[in-house]
């Protein structure tokens, strides 16, 4: 059995459960940053050192950093949709609440599962991801409709984090469906950090004043967003694929929305509406369904004689 293949051990459940815990609890650090940075130009600035900090590690590396040039259109567009998924998450998450866009946003399986029925060779839809989008979908829209009395949430910030996951789900697809996906994924990266860098620093002047009232606090997640999330937590989900399988991986991905909802409620003080607990449930439920792996069926063996 080759590394690739080894099945997930407990190690590497705890590594997962972790990394899950480190992406709800970025929904947090973004919502407090927010308060210092406009989140544009906050974003910009996560893309522009992130870019920096990815570069400097290839470069320690020695790995080569060449973006072809026959890669040129499909790059600007994967940069370009990158830009937009933290246009949206990060304006989500300055309009509703980190419980809601943690359910929302991270329902990005869902959309990809989609997508990849109608635009990916071999992606057709299964019984169990059927009734796994049905699920998620059911929760979703519960916690869009049903607003459960909370005010501090916006139905603009829950279509914002919805419009997020969805491009989250369109970089999947333009990695595996366009020339990039004979890139190595740090590649890939450099595409995504660089042009949404530019785009977003050019478009944030456009969203409001780009300083708000800036602490230290919000220089400290400024840094942690750059070289925790944007940068080793890349690099540290690229070991995990690099070790175990993508399936038994993407499985683990329903944690997320139970993070970033218990981490919005104990560091937040955020309101945990009946609407927000029962879509989550769903919303979970329906990601298990989503990234289970088809059943093998076993071959019959026959007799010789």
């Amino acid at each position: 059995m080759t590394q690739a293949t080894r099945p997930i051990d407990l190690a590497g459940a705890a590594a997962l459960i972790g990394f899950s815990a480190l992406l709800g609890f970025n929904q947090v650090v973004i919502r407090v940053v927010n308060e210092g940075l406009q989140p544009v130009f906050f974003a910009g600035l996560r893309s522009a050192g992130a870019l920096l900090c990815v570069y400097l590690w290839l470069w320690a590396r020695g790995k080569p950093m060449r973006m072809k040039r026959e890669h040129l259109l499909p790059g600007i567009a994967l940069g370009a949709v990158f830009a937009a998924e933290f246009v949206f998450l990060f304006l989500a998450l300055d309009y509703t609440t980190v419980t809601r866009t943690s359910v929302i946003f991270y329902t990005m399986p869902l959309w990809l599962a989609v997508m990849g029925h109608f635009l990916l060779p071999g992606e057709g839809m299964t019984r169990a991801k059927a009734a796994g989008l049905v699920m998620a979908f059911a929760g979703v829209a519960l916690a869009i409709v049903w607003r459960g009395g909370a005010g501090e949430a916006s139905l603009l910030g829950d279509i914002l984090a919805l419009l997020a996951a969805i491009s989250w789900a369109a970089i999947a697809l333009l990695v595996r469906a366009t020339p990039l996906r004979t890139e190595a994924p740090e590649v890939q990266l450099l595409w995504q950090l660089s042009g949404s860098a530019v785009i977003l620093l050019a478009v944030s002047p456009l969203f409001g004043p780009l300083l708000r009232e800036l602490e230290a606090i919000h220089l400290w997640g400024l840094a942690f967003q750059i070289v925790v999330i944007a940068s080793a937590g890349y690099a540290f989900w690229l070991w995990l694929l690099s070790i175990y399988p993508a399936a038994g991986v993407a499985s683990f991905s329903f944690l997320a929305p139970i993070f970033g909802v218990a981490f919005g409620w104990l560091l937040l003080d955020e309101t945990l509406s009946a609407s927000i607990i029962v879509a989550l449930i769903l919303v979970c439920a329906g990601l298990i369904l989503i990234n289970r792996p088809p059943r093998q069926v076993p071959q019959k063996v026959r007799a010789t004689t």
